[in-house]
């Protein structure tokens, strides 16, 4: 629906993965501390899961934390990895109510073992919950998870399990981390830069890519629903000519 209460037209993708990006320039451009930035970010996140269950949006993955983000100073890691543990003590219940499924995909063995536990208490809490599924990619990137996807792979054809002959592109998206879920119909990035990063590399193959350059804080509603029109405005041929189908 739209901010006036009329639906979208036509319906709006099923699957919407998001780059959050800018906390930092959000707040260096306004004087303050890289954490105010990072936390007005996790109130961004909140009013997004909001709008993509209003909007009958049925899968939504954001990019929180990624594997290259380890690099990063120590005191902004820990900083963020308080935030993370805020959030999921803060909005695990809420999300219950909301009929919100969680899930985290990422390499979680680097995460801090309260961390995993917390994780692990929203993931079975919320389980069979189905008005949309919200996918935060923790200690992620997508090489890694391609990399992983081939090790599982490489071990189930040493096996025996599986004849290398069979390999093909529904085997590997078979073993990633969102093998449950469609591929994003939609990927946003926040703050102007124009790259994936490293993010849902397999699964972003066919997406169509909307670039904003509002930073992540400033992310609200309206964008949302603005990158959605852009997205219905598109022709998507999957590789095929005009006019073809899929």
């Amino acid at each position: 629906m739209s901010m006036d209460g009329l639906p979208l037209s036509p319906a709006p993708p099923a699957h919407v993965a998001i780059i959050m990006d800018g906390n930092g320039r959000w707040a260096k451009a306004r004087g303050m501390p890289r954490l105010v930035g990072h936390k007005r970010g996790v109130e961004s996140v909140r009013d997004a899961v909001k709008a993509a269950k209003a909007l009958g949006i049925r899968y939504l993955t954001l990019y929180g934390f990624s594997s290259e983000n380890w690099r990063r100073p120590l005191a902004e890691v820990n900083d963020l990895m308080g935030l993370l543990r805020l959030y999921l003590r803060s909005e695990i219940a809420e999300l219950h109510r909301e009929g919100v499924r969680l899930r985290i995909i990422g390499q979680r063995s680097r995460l801090s073992d309260d961390i995993r536990a917390l994780i692990e208490n929203g993931e079975r809490l919320t389980a069979d919950n189905a008005n949309l599924t919200l996918t935060i990619a923790l200690s992620y990137g997508g090489r890694d998870e391609i990399a992983h996807a081939a090790k599982a792979i490489a071990m189930a054809v040493r096996a025996g399990t599986l004849d290398p002959e069979e390999v093909d592109e529904e085997t590997v998206s078979r073993h990633l981390f969102t093998h449950d879920m469609p591929d994003p119909d939609l990927l946003i990035r926040t703050s102007g830069e124009k790259r994936v990063s490293n993010f849902l590399l397999w699964q972003c193959a066919y997406a169509e890519l909307v670039f904003i350059d509002k930073h992540w804080p400033d992310f609200s509603r309206d964008d949302l629903e603005s990158a959605i029109r852009e997205y219905h405005g598109r022709e998507r041929r999957f590789g095929a000519s005009a006019g073809s189908s899929r």
